[in-house]
């Protein structure tokens, strides 16, 4: 694809290098974690990132890349553009997110047409494009924040809004810390589509004998152990509400408890 034509197709200004336009590149590489650009970017590349520093264009140098498409508008700063000059290398920035910009330029690519109001679209848009799944275990506070944490690394990776994530990580910090510390077992769902992301903890334990009671602030059916290292405030559902777009509680006593959580893009 010509980079002329990745320009175009995300409506991007030129921050330098325009002289390259007319190139063509092989492969368009998005990631925000340069040790992932340096261990998988191949030659012949243009970058499509939200790391707006010199190290990204220094990263896209290095392996071979022909420039840098930074997104949500970033410009970048410290000698950036002197350095992508010095070393032939265009920088375009487009206003798109990593999702937005990735889905124009597959349907430039695949020769499909974008509307926005299109039902094929709209499909296209909810097809799972990611999912992972992991465990949790029954008072298992050594580890507990694990799961939380790889799921907030691999939407870092991807690259969306930080504002997001946060919302997304503390829900699933709050959903962890409930199984560790109430059910036997659980499994944490994660599934990321253009359209939202959802994360469903499916848990076996005791379950929650009144959902509504749960979901108030300050309630709580924490041990003292489990008070004094700092858990149960009674703050865990009622911030996942807080943070969560929808939220859906499925609970029997004796059994387990089931979170949905869906939190748009």
């Amino acid at each position: 694809m010509l980079i002329k034509k990745i320009k175009n197709t995300l409506n991007a200004s030129v921050l330098s290098g325009e002289e390259l336009l007319a190139s063509e590149v092989e492969h368009i590489y998005a990631s925000d974690l340069m040790s992932d650009v340096l261990a998988f970017g191949k030659p012949n590349s243009v970058l499509l990132t939200g790391l707006a520093t010199q190290q990204a264009v220094i990263s896209a140098h290095m392996a071979e890349f022909k420039g840098v498409v930074f997104i949500r508008g970033k410009l970048p700063k410290d000698g950036s553009k002197e350095f992508a000059i010095n070393n032939q290398l265009i920088l375009l920035s487009t206003k798109y997110d990593m999702y937005e910009a990735c889905i124009k330029l597959e349907a430039v690519r695949s020769g499909k047409t974008i509307e926005a109001k299109s039902t094929s679209l709209r499909q296209q848009c909810d097809e799972v494009i990611l999912s992972d799944e992991f465990e949790i275990r029954e008072k298992d506070f050594a580890n507990a924040g694990t799961v939380s944490t790889g799921v907030k690394s691999i939407l870092k990776k991807i690259g969306f809004d930080h504002k997001l994530i946060r919302r997304v990580a503390i829900s699933t910090y709050e959903a962890e810390m409930n199984v560790v510390m109430h059910a036997n077992y659980g499994k944490v769902n994660l599934m990321v589509t253009p359209n939202y992301i959802q994360i469903i903890v499916d848990d076996v334990g005791k379950g929650i004998p009144n959902v509504e009671l749960a979901l108030q602030e300050g309630y709580t059916t924490a041990t003292d152990e489990m008070r004094a290292m700092g858990f149960g405030s009674g703050m865990g559902l009622p911030n996942i509400k807080k943070n969560a777009d929808e939220l859906n509680i499925e609970s029997e006593v004796g059994k387990g408890t089931k979170l949905t959580m869906r939190f748009k893009t």
